[in-house]
């Protein structure tokens, strides 16, 4: 009788054991930080004329992408990166943990905020678009690369939108691609940092041709949708009055205008 008792002792002494270990996992523990700063200058190949103004002054470059964050609301304001053809592989990538981002100055915000908001972890820049190293995947799992997103407009008409801008850089090569959420006061928030949940999220995808710039852009209410891609093309202008964002600040204003103003998909076929 005394050894049954006190094996039963045992047993939950190592079952509470293994419940705190798990806790103590959940909440505490955090990996390394995924980028390299000795590879980032000559990986991260965006154009610095393109990349778009910074409403925060908060820019960050990493080795595959950069970013502008936006602290108040707990995320970036938008991501810039290229997506190029020859980069564009089927390679199988361990999925890593959500960390947070040690290069933004505040440090992005924990993961932890999105556990049972109901919002998916948003990728900005798609874990999709980087599986041609393991560098290049893992960093679009910092914190900093995701925002709150409802789960079918997640799953549904941002995934087709993902995957035709690949299907876009299989035709033309290399693309230019800018995104994220509109950021404005009177969002609803999750979690104890009170991470926003954008309204809409926004895309941009560019591309040069000769001595054009030929652009298609997007403007989706974060919600589930059941229209074609094609009802929610807008012009780089809209987006701009939406988010305060200068997209090509520094090209002459004269040729920006010749694209920003477009709302048509005549430079990219679906």
């Amino acid at each position: 009788m005394a050894y049954r008792k006190r094996n039963r002792a045992i047993y939950s002494i190592l079952i509470l054991v293994c419940v705190i270990g798990f806790w103590l996992f959940e909440n505490f523990y955090t990996p390394a930080t995924y980028s390299n700063n000795n590879v980032g200058a000559d990986s991260n190949n965006f154009p610095k004329e393109l990349l778009p103004s910074s409403t925060t002054g908060e820019v960050v470059d990493h080795s595959y992408f950069s970013l502008s964050y936006n602290e108040p609301f707990e995320q970036a304001e938008w991501v810039a990166y290229v997506l190029d053809k020859k980069n564009l592989t089927y390679d199988d990538r361990k999925r890593p943990y959500f960390i947070e981002d040690p290069y933004v100055k505040s440090k992005s915000a924990d993961w932890r905020n999105y556990k049972g908001s109901g919002y998916d972890r948003g990728h900005l820049v798609p874990a999709g678009d980087r599986r041609f190293s393991s560098q290049a995947y893992n960093e679009t799992f910092y914190t900093s690369n995701i925002s709150p997103q409802d789960r079918e407009f997640n799953a549904g008409i941002w995934n087709d939108l993902e995957q035709q801008t690949r299907r876009w850089a299989k035709k033309h090569g290399i693309l230019y691609v800018y995104t994220g959420g509109v950021l404005e006061e009177g969002l609803e928030e999750i979690g104890q940092e009170d991470v926003d949940v954008p309204d809409a999220f926004y895309k941009i995808i560019a591309r040069k041709k000769g001595n054009q710039i030929i652009t298609i852009s997007f403007l989706i209410p974060n919600k589930p949708q059941f229209s074609p891609l094609r009802n929610f093309i807008v012009s780089i202008d809209d987006i701009e009055k939406e988010t305060g964002i200068d997209f090509f600040e520094t090209l002459p204003v004269k040729e920006q205008d010749e694209f920003e103003k477009q709302k048509n998909a005549s430079g990219f076929k679906f």
